[in-house]
This record gives C-alpha cells, sequence and structure tokens, in this order.
C-alpha cells in the first residue's frame, strides 16, 4: 500500500474519498457539501501529513517559511486558523522561478507559500477522487498509480495489435500559461463540482498574484499542488471527444464482445479510427491512414481552438508515419518495423535525451575527479540508476546504453585512472549487485563501486490495469497485491539521502540491508516506499552495537519507534496504527528483546 493511502487511512478519510467516487460514478455529487468536507479537522490534518512528506516541503515561498517551521503547536488552534483564513482567502503571492530546459530556454515555475499549499492539499484531496471517476482511462500524467511507463505501453500496443502506425502529434502552445479561467470553472461544474464556495476559492487560487509579475487573467500556475489536477480537467473533454469518435462511440445494438463491434463499424461506416494516448499535455492520436490523420489534425487543431481556447504549434505539431520515420514522447523513439510478416514497435533513447544523459554523466565524473569520494561516487550512481530505471521498457536500451557507455568509457578513463582502482568488482555491496548482473570493469571510488550504465535489460512495458484505483477497495487490494513495487525506484530515492547524518559504512549497509530484504519490513512483511524506512540496530549502538551489516535490519518507520517505546501512551498508539498480529508482535519482541525492553502483548 502506498504512503498516500496509509496517510488517508490514519486519518479516516478513505471512507469519504470512496463515498464521492462512487457518487461522481453515478452522476450524484450535485448538492454534496464539499466544502465542509474539505474544511474537516481530518482532511486539514492529512493534508499536513501529505506536505510534510513531500521532499518540496523544504522549499520556502515568499514568505521564507517551511515545513520545518510550520510547525502545529496547538491542533484545534492550527485547525481554527486554516478555515478563518479560507472564510475570507486571499491568496498569498506566488515566488517565480525559471527552470532552465534542454532547448536552451527556460520554463516559468510558480512556488506558492506553505500556506496556500497546504489549502491546495485539502482541495486535492477531495476534488481528486471525483475527477478520477471522470477522467478519460488512457490518461496517464499526473494521475494515482500511472506513469510515463503505461504510456509508452499503450504506444506499443497500439501500434503492434491494431495496425494504427500513422500519429498525429499536437503540440499545444504554452499549455499552462494559456488555460481559460472562466472555461476551467465551467469545465469543473460539469465534471461534478458544483459546491460554489469550492469553486470561488479555485478562481482565487488561479489569480494569485506573483512576485514582480502581477495577477494572471488566465493560465494554471505550475508548481502549485492543485494545478496538475486543474490540467487534466481542462484536457478531459479533448480526451473523451477524440475517443467518441471511435473507441467508446455509442451503437443502438450493445455488442457483447468488443473485437465484433469495431469490426461492425468498419463494415459499415465511414468513420475515422483513432485513439488518443495523453501524458498532461503532451500527446499523441493514432489511426491507420495519412488522409485520415490529415482530418485529425484539422479537427483536433479546430476543437482545441474553439471549445479551449488554445492554440496549437505548427512547428512542433506534424503527422508521422511510424513505418517510415520515428516518432518521440516521453523521452522515447518509436519507430514501426516489419518482422515476420507482421509490424511491431521498436522504442529507443531520444537522441536529444542521448545528449542530455552524456553532458550530465560527464559533468558528474569531472565532479568525481575533483572530489573523489563516496559522496561524489554516490551521486554519479543515482543518477545511473535512475536513467537505467526511466529507460528500462525500451526495447533496444541496452543497444543504446551500451553506446552512450562507449563514448562515456573515455572520459571515466582519463579522468579517474589517478585516482580510483578499475576492474571488475571483488566483494561488491548488495545493492551493486542487484542493479549490475554482469563482470564489468569499473571504478571503485572511497569504497564504492560505479554502476555499469551497459549493464541493462529491457524490460515489457505493460499497460495499465484500468481495475487499480485508490477509491474502491477491489481497486486497493489489487494495488496491493498485483502492483509491481520497484525495488530501483525507491533506492534510488534512499541514496539521495545518503551521507549526510551517518558515516559511510552505515550509509552503505543500510542500502544494502534495504536491497536484500527486497524492499520488505523485516516485522510486517510489506513493501516500504523510501519514506517509510527505517534502519533498526539489533544491538543498539548506546550498548555497544555496531553498524556493520549483520547488526542492521529495515522495518517501518512506526514499527521502529515501537521497538523503542516504552511509554505506555506511545505503546499504544504504535499499536493501533500498526495493527500487528501474534506472528508479527513476536517478532517485535525479539528486537525489543535485545534492546533490553520488556515484551509487548
Amino acid at each position: 500500500m502506498s504512503t498516500t493511502l496509509r496517510h488517508a487511512e490514519y486519518y479516516d478519510m478513505q471512507s469519504i474519498f470512496d463515498d464521492l467516487y462512487e457518487r461522481s460514478k453515478n452522476n450524484a455529487t450535485k448538492g454534496v457539501n464539499l466544502y465542509e468536507h474539505i474544511i474537516s479537522k481530518n482532511n486539514i490534518l492529512l493534508a499536513y501529513r501529505n506536505i510534510k512528506a513531500n521532499t518540496g516541503s523544504k522549499t520556502a515561498g515568499t514568505d521564507g517559511i517551511t515545513i520545518e517551521q510550520y510547525k502545529i503547536e496547538d491542533v484545534e488552534t492550527f485547525v481554527d486558523e486554516i478555515r478563518t483564513t479560507l472564510k475570507n482567502y486571499k491568496p498569498q503571492t506566488v515566488r517565480r522561478v525559471e527552470i532552465p530546459k534542454s532547448n536552451g530556454k527556460t520554463r516559468p515555475l510558480g512556488i506558492p507559500t506553505m500556506r496556500d499549499r497546504l489549502i491546495q492539499q485539502m482541495f486535492k484531496q477531495i476534488l481528486e477522487s471525483i475527477c478520477e471517476a471522470k477522467f478519460y482511462n488512457q490518461s496517464y500524467g499526473f494521475r494515482p498509480n500511472r506513469s510515463t511507463h503505461h504510456a509508452i505501453g499503450r504506444c506499443q500496443y497500439l501500434a503492434n495489435l491494431t495496425n494504427n502506425h500513422n500519429v498525429v502529434d499536437i503540440d499545444i502552445q504554452g499549455f499552462f500559461d494559456n488555460v481559460s479561467h472562466s472555461k476551467l470553472l465551467k469545465q469543473m461544474y460539469n465534471i461534478g463540482i458544483s459546491d460554489k464556495r469550492v469553486l470561488s476559492v479555485v478562481s482565487k487560487m488561479l489569480k494569485a498574484p506573483v512576485k514582480g509579475i502581477g495577477i494572471p487573467i488566465k493560465g494554471t500556475p505550475q508548481g502549485g499542488i492543485l494545478s496538475p489536477l486543474l490540467s487534466n480537467i481542462v484536457l478531459n473533454d479533448l480526451d473523451w471527444w477524440i475517443s467518441n469518435q471511435w473507441e467508446n462511440m455509442k451503437t443502438k445494438f450493445k455488442y457483447k464482445e468488443r473485437k465484433i463491434k469495431v469490426r461492425m463499424i468498419k463494415k459499415t461506416t465511414t468513420l475515422k479510427e483513432m485513439y488518443i494516448v495523453r501524458y498532461a499535455d503532451d500527446f499523441k492520436i493514432f489511426t491507420n491512414s495519412h488522409k485520415k490523420s490529415i482530418k485529425i489534425y484539422h479537427a483536433v487543431k479546430g476543437y482545441l481552438k474553439n471549445q479551449l481556447n488554445l492554440e496549437i504549434s505548427k512547428e512542433k505539431s506534424q503527422i508521422t508515419n511510424l513505418r517510415k520515420r520515428a516518432s518521440d514522447f516521453l523521452g522515447f523513439s518509436i519507430k514501426v518495423v516489419g518482422k515476420r510478416k507482421k509490424y511491431v514497435a521498436n522504442t529507443h533513447v531520444m537522441d536529444e535525451k542521448v545528449k542530455t544523459i552524456l553532458q550530465k554523466g560527464r559533468k558528474l565524473i569531472h565532479e568525481i575527479q575533483k572530489s573523489p569520494t563516496a559522496k561524489t561516487a554516490m551521486n554519479y550512481n543515482v543518477y545511473i540508476l535512475g536513467i537505467k530505471n526511466y529507460y528500462k521498457i525500451a526495447t533496444h536500451v541496452n543497444n543504446d546504453f551500451s553506446k552512450i557507455a562507449y563514448r562515456l568509457s573515455r572520459t571515466l578513463y582519463n579522468r579517474l585512472k589517478s585516482i580510483g582502482k578499475y576492474g571488475i568488482p571483488i566483494q561488491p555491496s548488495e545493492t551493486y549487485k542487484r542493479f549490475n548482473k554482469n563482470n564489468f570493469k569499473t571504478f571503485e571510488i572511497g569504497g564504492t563501486h560505479l554502476f555499469h550504465l551497459a549493464d541493462i535489460k529491457t524490460v515489457n512495458s505493460r499497460n495499465f490495469s484500468q481495475d487499480l484505483c485508490n477509491y474502491t477497495k477491489e481497486g486497493r487490494l489489487k494495488l496491493h497485491k498485483h502492483l509491481i513495487n520497484d525495488v530501483a525506484i525507491e533506492i534510488n530515492k534512499l541514496l539521495k539521502t545518503t551521507f549526510y547524518n551517518d558515516n559511510l559504512e552505515y550509509a552503505d549497509n543500510r542500502i544494502s540491508r534495504y536491497s536484500m530484504q527486497s524492499g520488505k519490513c523485516a516485522i510486517t512483511g510489506e513493501f516500504l516506499v523510501a519514506e517509510e524506512v527505517h534502519c533498526h540496530h539489533r544491538i543498539p549502538r548506546h550498548m555497544g552495537g555496531t553498524d556493520e551489516f549483520k547488526n542492521l535490519v529495515i522495518v517501518h518507520k512506526n514499527a521502529h519507534r515501537l521497538i523503542h517505546a516504552t511509554e505506555t501512551e506511545t505503546i499504544e498508539r504504535y499499536k493501533s496504527l500498526l495493527q500487528l498480529d501474534g506472528k508479527q508482535l513476536k517478532k517485535l519482541n525479539q528486537f525489543r528483546k535485545k534492546c533490553n525492553l520488556v515484551a509487548l502483548v
């Protein structure tokens, strides 16, 4: 179960989210007092918990306040202050920063104050359950449990099994800066958010003044917690408009099988076959002929202009025949090739991303040369692990990364030959062995072996399983049982927090122990995401325990607190949160015994 779902259960909000989702599915949200749900005590405290778990909580807005300074000394006072603020809500000034893009340009990012981020999170928690029930299935950007890998998987499915090899790429010109506020509020009302107090506050959020610029008259500010949800609401109409042209077109006769329905539509109509795959404002429309793709291009251009008040970039929008040319999407390059009397999709790393990987890799190698420590070596490994995890679903990632590794090898050798040990790793850490299966030669810097970029194997990309859902009991059960928890993703997060508070031995053995346990808690057996991981010393340091691998064990942070708890109130609190069975409690008591603490019952 994800951290988000655990938090929702802690604060008894999951049943409310489930109810709103079910009502939205049945078009029954009209008359529901959404505002009261939003300002409820539990929803406010849940928002605080979720904000606190977010890495961006340490970034200050224009008031200079971070989550560290935003302390809750008295819960009731804190809740009352938030409610009072919303009665006559006036957003504070947004801090504007420019984020560099790969093409040399910059992307504007708005950073709201901590108070406004908290309020946006409160709204997001309630509104997301309503919107998720109405969002189109093949939209993957900024939605629970979905990722770019699912979007690429869908593209490969369409190319491999439907023979739709003509792709319409539409680039919306300055999408986030040109969203119509009045149109967006109408779309929110139509999707089921009809509480006028909620719409009024959202309207004020959209018009939050930007420092040095003024009050925006259009657009959704990138950087706001609510902005991704709002952007999906805007383009949801486009998703369904395209879907209803073919994929979900209503027919008088109800067919039992979709294949029969498609076959009959093809025979009896002149409709254009088309499928949309969208990730945020980046989307592709697949069809089966060049003539149809031209018509679709102009139809979509007209829809965006007339219905959503959005313009397209003619320079970046194009039509591509995947059998002749590759098309780029989310950092991947997709092309269709003939194979055994059929066509299959081949995916590569985009040429532009290859250049970015080389530049970043050389920069990190240069940093190792300037400071040959375990920390700089680990920074390099974090980056390599991150890009390997992202591009592992490309069908030709091994070839692509082998070429990149070859081009990096000269830089590695020339800069590190005098400061590192080069060769096949001897007694590498568990983390290294998990992610590097081949005996490639590499450098050892400060006791840390550098990950080899070419040591990678393609992993099949999969379509998103539509029955996985945060807002139904069945969906959460399937999510818990079948969702593949990628240890690589969590180790990558843990690596980024290493070396800041502890010594090298502890930091390295902590990651290795997490890797060996496959990310599972030694007490509950549940998979732990990075934010939940605590490393327990079997024999505590103050009792002579060391940072050796054999003395460490990975447990959930609440289980760790219960291991060391001595106060009755604290013990009861964490026992209530964990709900341990007899076998799990026995394991916990074994750890308490080594700490010279009494067993719990």
